[in-house]
Protein backbone atom coordinates (compact mmCIF):
# COMPACT_ATOMS: atom_id res chain seq x y z
CA UNK A 1 0.00 0.00 0.00
CA UNK A 2 1.49 3.38 -1.54
CA UNK A 3 2.12 5.95 0.95
CA UNK A 4 0.59 9.75 -0.18
CA UNK A 5 1.71 12.52 0.57
CA UNK A 6 1.05 15.87 -0.94
CA UNK A 7 3.87 18.85 -1.12
CA UNK A 8 1.96 22.27 -0.89
CA UNK A 9 1.95 26.35 -0.35
CA UNK A 10 0.16 28.42 -1.62
CA UNK A 11 3.19 30.41 -2.62
CA UNK A 12 4.39 30.17 -5.74
CA UNK A 13 8.68 29.75 -6.25
CA UNK A 14 9.53 28.38 -2.91
CA UNK A 15 10.24 24.98 -4.08
CA UNK A 16 7.50 22.28 -4.52
CA UNK A 17 8.14 21.13 -7.50
CA UNK A 18 11.75 20.93 -6.83
CA UNK A 19 11.27 18.45 -3.52
CA UNK A 20 8.77 16.49 -5.14
CA UNK A 21 11.03 15.31 -8.32
CA UNK A 22 14.16 15.49 -6.07
CA UNK A 23 12.77 13.51 -3.49
CA UNK A 24 10.74 10.71 -5.69
CA UNK A 25 13.93 10.18 -7.78
CA UNK A 26 16.12 9.34 -4.59
CA UNK A 27 13.44 7.21 -3.03
CA UNK A 28 13.75 5.30 -6.37
CA UNK A 29 17.96 5.41 -5.89
CA UNK A 30 16.98 3.38 -2.64
CA UNK A 31 14.90 0.76 -4.40
CA UNK A 32 11.47 1.76 -4.14
CA UNK A 33 8.45 2.49 -6.64
CA UNK A 34 7.16 6.28 -6.73
CA UNK A 35 4.36 7.53 -8.92
CA UNK A 36 4.10 11.32 -9.19
CA UNK A 37 0.87 13.13 -9.66
CA UNK A 38 1.34 16.37 -11.09
CA UNK A 39 -1.87 18.24 -10.26
CA UNK A 40 -0.30 22.08 -11.12
CA UNK A 41 -1.52 23.32 -14.49
CA UNK A 42 2.01 24.57 -14.88
CA UNK A 43 3.16 21.35 -15.47
CA UNK A 44 6.86 21.79 -13.80
CA UNK A 45 6.86 18.49 -12.40
CA UNK A 46 5.91 17.36 -15.75
CA UNK A 47 8.57 18.93 -17.93
CA UNK A 48 11.08 18.43 -14.88
CA UNK A 49 11.01 14.35 -15.51
CA UNK A 50 11.33 15.31 -19.37
CA UNK A 51 7.29 14.04 -20.13
CA UNK A 52 6.21 17.62 -21.47
CA UNK A 53 5.91 17.38 -25.87
CA UNK A 54 4.27 19.16 -28.16
CA UNK A 55 0.02 19.08 -28.17
CA UNK A 56 0.30 16.67 -24.59
CA UNK A 57 -3.38 17.79 -23.32
CA UNK A 58 -4.56 19.89 -26.28
CA UNK A 59 -7.72 18.99 -27.65
CA UNK A 60 -7.19 15.97 -30.06
CA UNK A 61 -4.83 14.71 -28.08
CA UNK A 62 -4.75 10.48 -27.16
CA UNK A 63 -2.06 11.03 -24.60
CA UNK A 64 -4.27 11.57 -21.40
CA UNK A 65 -3.64 13.38 -18.62
CA UNK A 66 -4.37 14.44 -14.86
CA UNK A 67 -7.12 16.55 -16.47
CA UNK A 68 -8.71 13.43 -18.22
CA UNK A 69 -9.01 11.63 -14.98
CA UNK A 70 -10.28 14.47 -12.83
CA UNK A 71 -12.85 16.21 -15.00
CA UNK A 72 -14.06 12.81 -17.22
CA UNK A 73 -12.97 10.16 -14.41
CA UNK A 74 -10.76 8.39 -16.81
CA UNK A 75 -8.92 4.85 -15.36
CA UNK A 76 -5.76 6.69 -13.31
CA UNK A 77 -3.42 3.65 -15.14
CA UNK A 78 -4.27 5.04 -17.87
CA UNK A 79 -2.27 8.44 -17.96
CA UNK A 80 0.94 7.25 -16.00
CA UNK A 81 4.08 7.60 -17.86
CA UNK A 82 7.52 6.07 -17.43
CA UNK A 83 10.49 8.31 -17.42
CA UNK A 84 14.17 7.61 -17.41
CA UNK A 85 14.63 6.28 -14.00
CA UNK A 86 12.41 2.78 -14.13
CA UNK A 87 11.20 2.97 -11.08
CA UNK A 88 9.93 6.47 -10.94
CA UNK A 89 6.65 7.14 -13.18
CA UNK A 90 4.19 10.55 -13.56
CA UNK A 91 0.76 11.40 -14.13
CA UNK A 92 1.04 14.52 -16.05
CA UNK A 93 -0.73 17.67 -16.10
CA UNK A 94 -1.42 19.61 -18.94
CA UNK A 95 -2.38 23.46 -19.55
CA UNK A 96 -6.32 22.27 -19.90
CA UNK A 97 -5.61 21.54 -15.98
CA UNK A 98 -6.08 25.36 -15.70
CA UNK A 99 -9.84 25.39 -16.02
CA UNK A 100 -10.50 22.40 -14.06
CA UNK A 101 -11.30 24.45 -10.94
CA UNK A 102 -14.64 26.10 -12.45
CA UNK A 103 -15.07 22.67 -13.95
CA UNK A 104 -14.63 20.92 -10.82
CA UNK A 105 -17.36 23.35 -9.00
CA UNK A 106 -20.37 21.80 -10.38
CA UNK A 107 -19.26 18.07 -10.55
CA UNK A 108 -20.15 15.51 -7.53
CA UNK A 109 -17.76 15.04 -4.90
CA UNK A 110 -15.42 17.20 -6.31
CA UNK A 111 -12.85 17.30 -2.92
CA UNK A 112 -12.48 13.89 -3.55
CA UNK A 113 -12.01 12.93 -7.27
CA UNK A 114 -8.39 12.26 -6.90
CA UNK A 115 -8.36 10.18 -3.71
CA UNK A 116 -10.99 8.13 -5.53
CA UNK A 117 -9.12 8.05 -8.89
CA UNK A 118 -5.85 6.83 -6.82
CA UNK A 119 -7.70 3.87 -5.00
CA UNK A 120 -7.04 1.43 -7.74
CA UNK A 121 -3.77 1.73 -7.81
CA UNK A 122 -2.32 2.07 -4.60
CA UNK A 123 -0.94 -1.32 -4.22
CA UNK A 124 1.06 -0.55 -7.51
CA UNK A 125 4.00 1.90 -5.65
CA UNK A 126 5.38 2.35 -2.10
CA UNK A 127 5.39 6.45 -2.87
CA UNK A 128 2.71 8.52 -4.50
CA UNK A 129 4.09 12.22 -4.59
CA UNK A 130 1.04 14.98 -5.41
CA UNK A 131 2.64 18.31 -6.56
CA UNK A 132 0.15 20.82 -6.15
CA UNK A 133 -0.56 24.52 -7.79
CA UNK A 134 0.14 27.76 -6.08
CA UNK A 135 -3.22 28.85 -4.62
CA UNK A 136 -5.90 27.17 -2.41
CA UNK A 137 -8.36 26.16 -4.57
CA UNK A 138 -9.91 22.47 -5.46
CA UNK A 139 -6.74 21.06 -7.21
CA UNK A 140 -5.02 21.81 -4.28
CA UNK A 141 -7.78 20.84 -2.18
CA UNK A 142 -8.09 17.47 -3.93
CA UNK A 143 -4.84 16.74 -3.16
CA UNK A 144 -4.57 17.40 0.73
CA UNK A 145 -7.76 14.53 0.59
CA UNK A 146 -6.11 12.12 -1.22
CA UNK A 147 -3.23 12.75 1.04
CA UNK A 148 -3.40 9.92 3.28
CA UNK A 149 0.34 10.37 5.31
CA UNK A 150 0.37 13.88 5.06
CA UNK A 151 1.49 17.53 3.50
CA UNK A 152 5.02 18.43 2.95
CA UNK A 153 5.25 22.16 3.01
CA UNK A 154 8.23 24.04 1.53
CA UNK A 155 8.73 27.36 3.02
CA UNK A 156 11.51 29.70 1.65
CA UNK A 157 14.64 31.26 3.28
CA UNK A 158 13.49 34.66 2.36
CA UNK A 159 11.33 37.92 3.12
CA UNK A 160 7.81 36.99 4.01
CA UNK A 161 8.44 33.40 4.30
CA UNK A 162 5.46 32.95 6.75
CA UNK A 163 3.11 35.24 4.91
CA UNK A 164 -0.08 32.97 4.02
CA UNK A 165 1.09 29.79 5.83
CA UNK A 166 -1.70 30.28 8.29
CA UNK A 167 -4.12 30.04 5.43
CA UNK A 168 -2.59 27.03 4.30
CA UNK A 169 -2.84 25.82 7.66
CA UNK A 170 -6.25 26.44 8.48
CA UNK A 171 -7.49 24.69 4.85
CA UNK A 172 -5.30 21.62 6.17
CA UNK A 173 -7.73 21.84 9.20
CA UNK A 174 -10.63 21.95 7.64
CA UNK A 175 -9.95 19.37 4.93
CA UNK A 176 -8.87 17.26 8.44
CA UNK A 177 -12.59 18.04 10.12
CA UNK A 178 -14.56 17.06 6.43
CA UNK A 179 -12.73 15.17 3.81
CA UNK A 180 -9.82 13.59 5.35
CA UNK A 181 -9.39 12.96 9.15
CA UNK A 182 -6.04 11.25 8.42
CA UNK A 183 -4.43 14.59 7.29
CA UNK A 184 -1.60 16.14 9.18
CA UNK A 185 1.81 17.89 8.25
CA UNK A 186 4.26 15.46 7.66
CA UNK A 187 6.75 17.97 7.73
CA UNK A 188 8.36 21.75 6.86
CA UNK A 189 11.40 21.75 4.65
CA UNK A 190 13.40 25.33 4.37
CA UNK A 191 14.53 25.65 1.05
CA UNK A 192 16.87 28.35 -1.15
CA UNK A 193 18.61 28.52 2.53
CA UNK A 194 21.73 31.29 1.48
CA UNK A 195 24.34 31.16 4.59
CA UNK A 196 25.69 33.78 3.57
CA UNK A 197 22.87 36.24 4.86
CA UNK A 198 21.36 37.01 8.24
CA UNK A 199 18.00 37.16 6.55
CA UNK A 200 17.90 33.43 6.16
CA UNK A 201 18.96 32.73 9.76
CA UNK A 202 16.47 34.40 10.95
CA UNK A 203 13.64 32.82 8.64
CA UNK A 204 15.14 29.37 10.22
CA UNK A 205 14.59 30.20 13.24
CA UNK A 206 11.00 31.60 12.78
CA UNK A 207 9.58 29.51 11.23
CA UNK A 208 11.15 26.44 13.59
CA UNK A 209 9.19 28.71 16.59
CA UNK A 210 6.18 28.91 14.58
CA UNK A 211 5.62 25.10 13.76
CA UNK A 212 5.60 22.66 16.45
CA UNK A 213 8.31 20.78 17.86
CA UNK A 214 9.77 18.01 15.33
CA UNK A 215 7.61 19.19 12.43
CA UNK A 216 10.33 20.78 10.43
CA UNK A 217 12.90 18.89 9.22
CA UNK A 218 16.43 19.36 9.87
CA UNK A 219 17.78 19.29 6.39
CA UNK A 220 17.57 22.49 5.04
CA UNK A 221 18.32 22.94 1.08
CA UNK A 222 20.22 25.70 0.07
CA UNK A 223 20.27 27.95 -3.00
CA UNK A 224 22.22 25.92 -5.29
CA UNK A 225 22.31 27.07 -9.57
CA UNK A 226 22.35 23.07 -10.12
CA UNK A 227 19.03 22.70 -8.55
CA UNK A 228 17.65 25.59 -10.79
CA UNK A 229 19.64 24.47 -14.01
CA UNK A 230 18.04 20.47 -14.26
CA UNK A 231 14.59 20.98 -14.84
CA UNK A 232 15.73 22.63 -18.15
CA UNK A 233 17.03 18.86 -19.40
CA UNK A 234 14.09 17.47 -17.98
CA UNK A 235 16.34 15.81 -15.42
CA UNK A 236 16.56 15.74 -11.81
CA UNK A 237 19.61 16.69 -9.16
CA UNK A 238 20.49 13.44 -9.26
CA UNK A 239 20.95 12.64 -13.00
CA UNK A 240 21.74 15.67 -13.56
CA UNK A 241 24.26 16.49 -10.60
CA UNK A 242 24.87 13.98 -7.86
CA UNK A 243 27.37 15.30 -6.77
CA UNK A 244 26.26 18.95 -5.90
CA UNK A 245 25.13 20.24 -2.44
CA UNK A 246 21.30 20.29 -3.89
CA UNK A 247 21.67 16.68 -4.51
CA UNK A 248 23.15 15.91 -1.04
CA UNK A 249 20.38 18.48 1.13
CA UNK A 250 17.47 16.46 -1.20
CA UNK A 251 19.00 12.63 -0.52
CA UNK A 252 19.33 14.28 3.64
CA UNK A 253 15.78 15.14 3.48
CA UNK A 254 14.53 11.60 1.42
CA UNK A 255 16.47 9.81 4.54
CA UNK A 256 14.40 11.78 6.89
CA UNK A 257 11.24 11.22 5.32
CA UNK A 258 11.95 7.96 5.23
CA UNK A 259 13.31 7.53 9.07
CA UNK A 260 9.88 9.65 9.75
CA UNK A 261 7.74 7.47 7.47
CA UNK A 262 6.20 3.85 8.17
CA UNK A 263 7.41 1.39 5.73
CA UNK A 264 5.08 0.84 3.03
CA UNK A 265 3.79 -2.73 2.44
CA UNK A 266 4.99 -3.98 -1.16
CA UNK A 267 2.22 -5.60 -3.41
CA UNK A 268 3.62 -5.95 -6.67
CA UNK A 269 1.31 -6.08 -10.31
CA UNK A 270 0.87 -4.65 -12.87
CA UNK A 271 -1.72 -1.79 -14.12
Amino acid sequence: MALVYCVANQKGGVGKTTTVVNVGDYLTLRGYSVLVVDVDPQANATSSLGMREKGEGSPGSDRLTIYEVLINERPIGHAIRTTRRPRLHVVPSAPALAGAEVELVGLLGREMRLRRALAPILHYYDYILIDTPPSLGLLTVNALTASRNGVIIPVQCEYLALEGLSHLLHTIDLVRQHLNPQLKVAGVVLTMYDSRTRLSQEVVQEVRKFFQAGEVFQTIVPRNVRLSEAPSFGETIFTYAPESTGAMAYAALAEELLARAPQPVRERGGI
